[in-house]
């Protein structure tokens, strides 16, 4: 299945509410992401995406519809050479090989449209699929912390994977 990153557009909120209001998803992420998610939460999230420059946050699209996200959130003070990657993709797409591609591409977009050297993923440590894909990706796991996050009531490890700039030619 063909699919691009590409910026969301505001008729894309109520496929953004059908798709991410699913727990399956919402159980990987954190709890900043709504769940239930409503339109009103799809219109909100699309209206901040619009805000950055350059653009962090792209919608992971067929040629039909939005069916995931995926953003990099620059960090600051510090740790300004780094950025977070966070990313979701709609159930109905799940091993299709989707998410490790969009990864890619947002990776070289983002070692050259920021000023940063690491870009770096905290998967849960249930989430298979997206360590998976981390690895895939050419992140490299980089630290486990055994039960620090609590996500529906239940202690999980918290993983951090990275890459870094000067790695990106071995992709």
């Amino acid at each position: 299945m063909e699919t691009i990153l590409r910026a969301w557009h505001s008729e894309d909120a109520e496929t953004l509410a059908q798709y991410a209001n699913n727990p399956n998803v919402a159980k990987n992420l954190t709890d900043i992401f709504p769940s239930p998610y409503s339109l009103e939460d799809a219109k909100a999230f699309i209206k901040k995406t619009g805000t950055h420059q350059p653009q962090q946050i792209f919608a992971i699209a067929t040629e039909q519809e939005a069916i995931g996200a995926i953003g990099l959130h620059p960090q600051q003070d510090i740790f300004r050479k780094n950025a977070e990657l966070g990313y979701w993709l709609a159930e109905p797409f799940w091993g299709k090989g989707i998410m490790s591609k969009a990864v890619m591409e947002m990776v070289r977009y983002g070692f050259s449209a920021f000023d940063i050297d690491r870009i770096f993923a905290k998967p849960f440590g249930s989430n298979i699929g997206s360590q998976k894909v981390l690895e895939k990706s050419g992140f490299l796991l980089e630290a486990r912390f055994e039960k620090t996050i609590i996500k529906l009531g239940e202690y999980q490890d918290e993983l951090v994977y990275a890459i870094r700039k000067k790695n990106l030619k071995n992709l």
